[in-house]
């Protein structure tokens, strides 16, 4: 029976320690789903939501299941998304402002300190709250010295031992203080931001206000007054329509550019200290692109201003823009445009995971991001516009490599509209074969640029100890594959003996096929039993019959190697075989790119690109000084227009065609100089004699007196003067416009022949080739 009585005993007290235990965990599940439901001052419950419930921090759709609300903010969330939502701005208002009314006491006694002679810059006066103000604006949360983002105003004014380690919530609070002290009301809900900053962005949302207030409106119909609206056609209603569609996109994408520069990269660099190079990896070329279109919308910007109705400061009508459009898209600007956009777009897929490795490691970064964000959604707001949405760094990317795309269909619809005048519908169509070609341009250049670095990735992703045999022997290994050009890649099913399949990368190149077999997360070239690299000299490609997926190639080694090739599809085949074909139709011969290169070759063949480099430098400044030469010679001549030779360029160059030869180029400077000189004389001027004792000084540049007292430069920087015979009776000078003009233009024409002579004389292409072929083929 005691027996029965002990273990009833030992039972119920386990139970009972069971029980505890349950209470405890249950307790314990309350309190995690209490703390994540408060997240950043919001007190999240579950709610039951439709299906068109957006979120407020990622804008995208709600299921029931996963939906939170803060009855405080009335905001509505994803659970996942609860600690990238910014904090709650009515519970902080709360607190502050009883955090104020308790302490209000506290407030009327103010510190005042000196200035300390350390700190002579700074004001005098400083605010220290009472520790329970301290604690009512922190909410309990702790403290945390690490995440300073940047040195506030308010801050730097306070003295005594206050510096930029200082905690982070001490700083907010004594800048929340003084601004309360001096009643200043806060715009915008955000933390550990310095003043300086809302100095600045005060400033963009007033100029951005100024700038866009003329497009406020979604059309020009809209824009203008409904009497002026009244005396236009439709057609020219839809034509101005456009071109005002035209204007404000172009000045959202310039607010945009604006955004990315002085909202996230210029905070990137300052407050968040990133490394210059990384910020330019998520934002490259942004600088460029920001000029490019500034100039753009300010040419639009200045055309509307000359279209205004007398009289008026909304009503205008543009009836001229083709020639704004064809100098946007044509020379240097289009050039610049291609690069940066080629630049831009190919590095786009880059700067997104730089920016998402970024957002996800650094709890700084995270959080300049989050009140960044909200900097942007409120510029937005100040235009009112169509485009008021969320402008984070994706967001931003994004919409700067779609602008491109826009203004082909936007000028093409501008052109539709466009009745009677002939010129400017000629203009428009310029325009749009321009922007055309600059669009397939800068698509080209991306495709490169994209296979470029995909080229790249498989060379690093390729095991270094991988290497492959040729016909006709050699190794292939895989620094061969950086020399060459991708062309295309894709996986494709190579038939071996024993009619196995297998798996194989293919990589087409400039002129040989590559197959590469993935192995423990890396390329090696497959062991099979051809070659797993095929040279595309003479290679002939062939269809297998009863086979819609199947493709045959046939080398052009002895003995011939045949590959069977199946694709996913037809369609796949037949574009394998295209690209193939037309490969091979270009392929280069084995004497100018050999399919194995040298450490030797390698070597002269990367120095031979170095030198051609300098060559083109060289071309580009030659080019340029003619260019200054001729608006000197303009100068000095009176101002007549004087154009250097229309083959100028090519002259510069040895490897083309129009290359003259040095004995020609000094026949034609002496001749430029003997008409130079009949001109001279038949004016009655006189040359100087060149002798022992006055030819260093003339080379010096100094004037030479002519008979009658004038004076002559001969290196072209001075005016020629002419004889008295060109002034009339009371002294003055006559400018003798055809004789200025004709000595201008022969200067040119001897500057231009001299420089071609010199490139000529010391190309250094042509003693490259000269110093290490020549030798090489006597041998």
């Amino acid at each position: 029976g005691e027996r029965a009585s002990e273990n009833c005993a030992d039972f119920s007290f386990f139970s009972l320690q069971n029980k505890e235990k349950e209470r405890m965990k249950e307790r314990e599940k309350e309190a995690r789903e209490r703390e994540a439901r408060y997240s950043n001052g919001h007190l999240f419950t579950s709610l039951t939501v439709s299906a068109t419930t957006l979120c407020s921090a990622c804008n995208k759709s709600i299921t029931a299941k996963e939906a939170l609300s803060c009855p405080t903010c009335n905001v509505t969330i994803h659970n996942r998304c609860r600690d990238t939502l910014a904090n709650c701005a009515k519970m902080k208002q709360r607190q502050q402002k009883l955090a104020l009314v308790r302490n209000s006491s506290a407030l009327q006694n103010v510190a005042l300190r000196t200035k300390t002679p350390m700190m002579k810059e700074r004001p005098s006066s400083a605010i220290y709250p009472s520790e329970s103000i301290r604690q009512s604006l922190l909410g309990g949360r702790r403290v945390r010295s690490g995440l300073s983002l940047s040195k506030s105003v308010s801050t730097q004014n306070i003295a005594g031992n206050l510096n930029d380690d200082s905690p982070l919530g001490l700083r907010r609070i004594l800048s929340q203080s003084t601004d309360s002290l001096n009643f200043r009301n806060r715009a915008m809900s955000m933390e550990s931001l310095n003043d300086e900053g809302e100095v600045y962005y005060a400033a963009m949302l007033e100029e951005l206000e100024r700038e866009g207030k003329d497009f406020e409106a979604d059309s020009w119909s809209r824009a203008v007054d409904p009497s002026y609206l009244q005396m236009h056609r439709k057609d020219v209603i839809k034509r101005q329509d456009v071109i005002y569609e035209l204007i404000q996109t172009e000045f959202h994408h310039v607010r945009t550019l604006r955004i990315m520069d002085g909202v996230f990269r210029q905070g990137m660099l300052d407050e968040v200290l990133l490394e210059p190079g990384v910020v330019h990896a998520v934002f490259p070329y942004l600088d460029q692109l920001m000029a490019l279109h500034t100039r753009f919308l300010s040419q639009l910007m200045t055309q509307r201003t000359h279209s205004l109705a007398p009289g008026s400061s909304t009503n205008f009508t543009i009836n001229q823009l083709g020639d704004i459009l064809t100098e946007q898209f044509s020379g240097q600007c289009a050039d610049e445009m291609r690069k940066a956009y080629a630049e831009f777009c190919s590095r786009h897929p880059k700067a997104v995971k730089l920016y998402k490795e970024l957002l996800a490691r650094d709890k700084r970064f995270q959080h300049f991001i989050r009140v960044r964000r909200i900097k942007s959604i409120n510029i937005l707001r100040v235009s009112r516009g169509p485009l008021l949405r969320r402008h984070g760094v994706q967001e931003c990317i994004l919409l700067v490599t779609q602008r491109i795309t826009k203004y082909p269909v936007l000028i093409q619809r501008i052109l539709d509209n466009t009745k009677g005048s002939e010129e400017e519908a000629q203009s428009l169509a310029q325009a749009l074969s321009l922007i055309r070609g600059l669009l397939s341009s800068v698509d080209q250049q991306v495709a490169d640029l994209e296979r470029t670095q995909r080229l790249q990735e498989i060379q690093a992703r390729l095991d270094p100890r991988a290497q492959a045999a040729v016909r006709g022997g050699g190794v292939f290994r895989g620094g061969e594959l950086l020399r060459r050009t991708l062309l295309h890649e894709g996986t494709l099913l190579w038939k071996t003996q024993g009619s196995r399949l297998k798996d194989v990368q293919v990589l087409l190149m400039t002129d040989i096929l590559v197959f590469l077999q993935e192995k423990d997360q890396k390329y090696v070239f497959p062991c099979l039993d051809k070659p797993a690299v095929l040279s595309l000299k003479n290679l002939i490609v062939r269809d297998i019959a009863n086979q819609e997926r199947g493709m045959f190639l046939i080398s052009d080694s002895t003995p011939a190697d045949m590959y069977e090739l199946h694709g996913a599809s037809r369609d796949d085949r037949n574009n394998w075989m295209r690209l193939i074909q037309q490969t091979v139709s270009s392929c280069p011969s084995r004497e100018d790119f050999p399919l194995i290169e040298t450490e030797d070759k390698a070597l002269l063949r990367r120095l031979r690109a170095d030198i051609q480099q300098k060559d083109r430098e060289v071309l580009e400044l030659l080019q340029e000084r003619v260019t200054l030469f001729s608006d000197l010679a303009e100068i000095t001549g009176g101002g007549q227009d004087v154009t250097p030779p229309t083959n100028s360029r090519n002259i510069f160059r040895a490897d083309t065609p129009y290359s003259a030869q040095a004995e020609q180029l000094l026949t034609e400077a002496v001749s430029e100089v003997d008409r130079l000189s009949e001109l001279l004389l038949g004016s009655n001027i006189e040359l100087p004699k060149s002798n022992g004792t006055n030819v260093d000084q003339n080379h010096k540049g100094e004037p030479v007196s002519s008979e009658y007292g004038d004076s002559m430069s001969i290196n072209g920087t001075d005016e020629i003067n002419g004889s008295p015979a060109s002034k009339d009776r009371n002294g003055n000078q006559l400018q003798d416009r055809p004789l200025n003009e004709e000595v201008c233009q022969r200067l040119v024409n001897i500057s231009a022949q001299l420089h071609a002579l010199q490139v000529r004389g010391h190309d250094t292409l042509e003693c490259f080739s000269f110093t290490f072929v020549e030798p090489s083929r006597s041998h």
